[in-house]
C-alpha cells in the first residue's frame, strides 16, 4: 500500500513525478543541509554565513524558488544574471526576511525595490569536481559578470571549534541566522546529506518571573505556575515546557489536564501527574526562586494575629 503524501511539499512531488504538473511547476531537486552536530570539527569543511532569505535557482534562463515556481523578477535583473546554472539565496540584509517575501512573490515586480536585492550565489548544480574548486568558480564567475546585486558567498576555512563559534557568535550579534558548512572535497549531490551542515545558536531562555496561569482577569482560573518565562520571541524549549506543566500541577490548577507540553513528552507528563504533591511543589520553588521567602512572613502574621 502506498502512503499517501503528508505535506505540500510532498504532495507538488507527487504530482510532477506522474507528469501532472507543467514543467514550470516541477520540483527543482536541490542540496538540503542537516543539523551539525554538538562539537562540530570545522577541519575539512568551507564556513559561510547562513543567509536568512530565499532560496532561488538560477538554470540560465529563468530564475525560480526550489518547489519549480518561476520567480516574477525584473527584466534587467535576469538579464545580468550569468548563463550557467547558480544556486543562492535571494537577500535583503539581515532582520528583513518579511520584506524580502513579500517583494519576491509578487506577480509584478517592483523594479526600484529589487535594486535593493542580492542574488547570494553558494553552489554551481551539476557542476563536477569538489566544492572548493566549485567555489573558486563562483568567486570568477561572479568578478565576471560585474553585477553588483550578484556576489559569491564568502566561505571560510577555520581550524577549531573554539574559532568555529566565535565566527557563530559574530554573525548572531551582528543579527545573522547561524552558519554553514560544506564539506570541501564533496561532490554535487541532491538531497539532504551530511556533506553540508547547518550551524545555529541555542535560544537562550531565562524566567523573568511569575504570574497566575489562568486569563488575565478571569475570576475562573485559579493562581498558580511559572508564566513568566521569555525566550527571545521563540517558542520556549521542551524542557521548560515540561518544568511550566508541573509547577501547574503543583498549584493545583484547574486546566492541568490542557497542559501544553509537546506531544512527544506526553508520556512524561502523565509520570509528573503521579509524582507526590511535595515533590512538584519542590519543583516550583525552583522554578519560583524566592517565592517561598515571601510568602513566609505573610503565614507568619496570620499566625501572629490567630493564635
Amino acid at each position: 500500500m502506498h502512503q499517501l503524501p503528508r505535506t505540500r511539499r510532498q504532495f507538488v512531488a507527487a504530482l510532477a513525478a506522474c507528469g501532472c504538473l507543467p514543467v514550470a511547476h516541477a520540483v527543482t531537486a536541490l542540496l538540503h543541509a542537516q543539523t551539525a552536530p554538538a562539537g562540530i570539527v570545522p577541519a575539512g569543511y568551507l564556513v559561510s554565513e547562513k543567509y536568512h532569505g530565499v532560496r532561488a535557482v538560477w538554470d540560465g534562463r529563468v530564475l525560480r524558488f526550489r518547489s519549480g515556481r518561476a520567480i516574477a523578477a525584473p527584466a534587467d535583473f535576469v538579464a545580468r544574471l550569468p548563463g550557467v546554472p547558480l544556486d543562492g539565496e535571494l537577500w535583503l540584509g539581515r532582520g528583513r526576511f518579511e520584506a524580502l517575501s513579500g517583494l519576491v512573490r509578487r506577480q509584478r515586480p517592483d523594479a526600484q525595490a529589487w535594486r535593493e536585492l542580492r542574488y547570494m550565489g553558494f553552489e554551481l548544480p551539476g557542476e563536477g569536481g569538489d566544492f572548493a574548486s566549485r567555489a573558486r568558480r563562483i568567486a570568477a564567475l561572479v568578478r565576471h559578470q560585474g553585477f553588483a546585486q550578484l556576489q559569491a558567498v564568502e566561505q571560510l576555512s577555520l581550524d577549531s571549534p573554539r574559532t568555529l563559534q566565535r565566527r557563530l557568535d559574530e554573525v548572531v550579534a551582528a543579527g545573522g541566522e547561524g552558519l554553514m558548512l560544506h564539506r570541501a572535497d564533496a561532490r554535487y549531490e541532491t538531497g539532504r546529506s551530511a556533506s553540508l551542515l547547518k550551524l545555529k545558536a541555542a535560544a537562550r531562555c531565562r524566567v523573568a518571573g511569575a504570574r497566575p496561569c489562568g486569563r488575565a482577569g478571569s475570576p475562573r482560573r485559579p493562581a498558580g505556575g511559572v508564566e513568566g518565562a521569555q525566550c527571545a520571541g521563540r517558542r520556549l524549549p521542551a524542557r521548560q515546557r515540561v518544568q511550566r506543566c508541573a509547577a501547574r500541577l503543583a498549584s493545583g490548577h484547574r486546566y492541568a489536564g490542557q497542559l501544553h507540553a509537546p506531544r512527544r513528552h506526553r508520556g512524561r507528563r502523565a509520570a509528573l501527574r503521579q509524582l507526590p504533591a511535595r515533590a512538584l511543589r519542590a519543583l516550583l520553588r525552583r522554578s519560583r526562586p524566592g517565592a517561598s521567602a515571601r510568602r513566609a512572613p505573610a503565614s507568619h502574621g496570620r499566625r501572629a494575629a490567630n493564635p
